[in-house]
């Protein structure tokens, strides 16, 4: 829980910081955005006693739409991710998966700034694995993950290049639990909850 506050919070920090009274909202009611960059999702350090799964960049995107000039609800999407899954003890790789992360968040942006737009949210994502395969010392063996639901959040900042355009960096915690099974066997539940660093272009129409 603390890398997720001290992840986050910058967001709400620059928010408080940045804050300037009267400032007129930068969206309207209404708004939509469409995001596309890629994220690196690193997965917490220790997932399970006897594997852990790696890091990996994936592209991904995202939609936007403003209810009120401050509140928007974003569903991020990305192309399948490939993790690795190797051996604590060693590093050797027995395992690979790919996952689809969808998320739906709904979104804070307090108004601050003409250009600069921090935002934090919070939501609900469900991730879909699928294609795992077995190597090295279980190559043969039938490894089956069961899809997550979980929480999610998400803090984050936009720059206006101009009325259409922007960039926007956010940082990202997914709550991903899974649980295992090797040759129809339960090995137990995998702790994943990755942070995802993101970094996107912005389309404002």
């Amino acid at each position: 829980m603390n890398k997720i506050n001290k992840g986050i919070s910058w967001a709400f920090a620059a928010a408080v910081g940045l804050g300037h009274a009267g400032l007129a909202p930068a969206y309207d009611s209404g708004d939509w955005i469409v995001r596309g960059g890629s994220h690196y999702i690193d997965p917490k350090h220790h997932n399970h006693d006897v594997v852990k799964v790696d890091g990996a960049f994936g592209v991904t995107g995202s939609v936007e739409y403003f209810a009120t000039p401050s509140l928007a609800v974003d569903l991020l999407l990305a192309v399948p991710y490939r993790h690795d899954i190797e051996l604590v003890n060693g590093g050797d790789k027995v395992a690979s998966t790919r996952h689809l992360p969808p998320t739906l968040s709904l979104v804070w942006y307090p108004a601050v700034s003409e250009s600069w737009h921090p935002f934090v949210g919070a939501g609900v994502n469900y991730t879909m694995f699928f294609d795992e395969k077995t190597h090295g010392a279980l190559d043969g063996s039938k490894l089956s993950l069961k899809d997550s639901v979980g929480v999610a959040a998400v803090g984050g900042l936009a720059l206006d290049l101009n009325k259409a355009w922007s960039v926007v960096a956010d940082l990202r915690y997914f709550k991903i639990d899974t649980k295992a099974r090797l040759d129809g066997t339960s090995i137990g539940t995998v702790k994943i909850d990755p942070m995802g660093y993101g970094l996107s272009i912005g389309y404002r129409f």
